[in-house]
């Protein structure tokens, strides 16, 4: 059995081994994720320029890529999710490893992999319990677009559902207005 400092350098090596790959630790098991294809990351450059167009910056946030999330689950737990949407001096947030306290995140996004349940399931307990305002999954493998909102004692009520065709509107607390596309968010084209 590892013991939790062992954990985290075995992640760690992962890491430095494994260039390209996500690697975290979810509920005390490290998680590594293969590098995403090609929609993925477009999916994922058009919402940068999208959270930039309706005025991020004015509002006192960021939106950036994979940072880290640092996670109340585990002595060691964090998460990089795929987009978030932060406080613009979340610097001042750092806990380790890169990784940034949870009261700086406004809204999570993620774009399902090959590893689809972690975001669909693990993610969505694991945020919530962060207190993660808002939570959006653009569930390829399901194609839809789920969004979590306000989690109560630790837990998101039922996500509301988008179907293609639709638009999700980010939810006030985010800070910015704006509306995203189902289908971009699940095809990468806009």
């Amino acid at each position: 059995m590892l013991h939790e400092s062992s954990l985290a350098d075995a992640a760690d090596r992962l890491w430095e081994e494994l260039p390209g790959h996500r690697v975290e630790i979810l509920n005390g098991s490290i998680v590594v994720t293969p590098p995403p294809d090609g929609p993925h990351q477009v999916t994922l450059s058009w919402l940068i320029v999208a959270c930039h167009e309706a005025g991020d910056r004015q509002a006192g946030l960021k939106t950036v890529g994979g940072i880290g999330l640092w996670l109340p689950t585990g002595p060691d737990d964090y998460a990089v999710p795929d987009l978030s949407v932060v406080d613009a001096d979340f610097h001042d947030a750092l806990v380790e490893k890169n990784c940034y306290a949870p009261h700086v995140f406004r809204m999570v996004l993620e774009v399902t992999s090959s590893n689809w349940t972690n975001d669909t399931a693990t993610k969505v307990d694991i945020y919530a319990r962060a207190n993660i305002p808002v939570y959006v999954i653009a569930d390829r493998r399901h194609d839809v677009v789920l969004l979590y909102r306000d989690p109560v004692d630790g837990k998101y009520p039922d996500p509301l559902r988008y179907q293609r065709g639709q638009a999700v509107p980010v939810p006030e607390s985010v800070g910015v207005a704006l509306e995203l596309c189902v289908d971009t968010l699940l095809d990468g084209d806009d």
